[in-house]
């Protein structure tokens, strides 16, 4: 298959692109730096320019999505607009856009904040719901192209910089993330959230 990776350089990026790799998947990176493709997915017009650059794809696999983690009361709206526009409408945008140029499947990311909320974690909560709900309701929708997300808890490689915001949490492999890809992308269910 044809992929398109979006946020392809960093720590999950690079993780699910290994995966699709090894399994002799075609993944064209994507991400604001680096990749084959730099675009920035939170600018609208980016998303359209990005997929008129990849041409057509058979999967989106989205690993991108910025947060900010702010106590409740200090969280201003701006904190909650970048929230929304970093992780939903950028990844909305990617579906929406998408329609045309995807023929299989969207795989987004949300992540373990939208069922067990912790401290400091109210935007992320917030987005992390939003992006799966929007997932259920698309895959109603958009038939027979799929859609699901995968939601990871915080992830093993990176709890010397996020475990703090996590206690308690069981952590997960970067393999295991990348593998509820495959799974998503590769498989035929659809308005799945994935747990890994």
């Amino acid at each position: 298959m044809r992929i398109l990776l979006v946020g392809a350089t960093g720590l999950l990026g690079t993780a699910v692109h290994q995966a699709l790799t090894e399994r002799k998947h075609d993944v064209v990176t994507v991400a604001r730096t680096g990749g084959d493709l730099r675009f920035d997915v939170t600018d609208p017009a980016q998303v359209a320019e990005l997929y008129r650059a990849a041409g057509r794809v058979d999967a989106v696999a989205s690993a991108a999505g910025h947060v900010p983690f702010k106590p409740l009361r200090d969280l201003s709206v701006a904190d909650y607009q970048a929230g929304v526009t970093g992780k939903v409408l950028s990844q909305v945008a990617l579906v929406r856009e998408g329609l045309a140029h995807v023929t299989e499947s969207f795989t987004l990311i949300t992540g373990v904040l939208a069922r067990e909320p912790v401290v400091t974690g109210a935007a992320a909560s917030l987005v992390n719901g939003a992006v799966e709900a929007f997932v259920r309701a698309a895959a109603i929708e958009i038939a027979p192209q799929r859609i699901n997300a995968v939601s990871p808890t915080v992830f093993t490689e990176a709890l010397d910089v996020h475990g703090d915001y996590f206690p308690g949490m069981k952590p997960v492999p970067l393999a295991d993330v990348a593998r509820a890809y495959v799974r998503s992308i590769e498989g035929r269910q659809t308005g799945q959230v994935y747990v890994p």
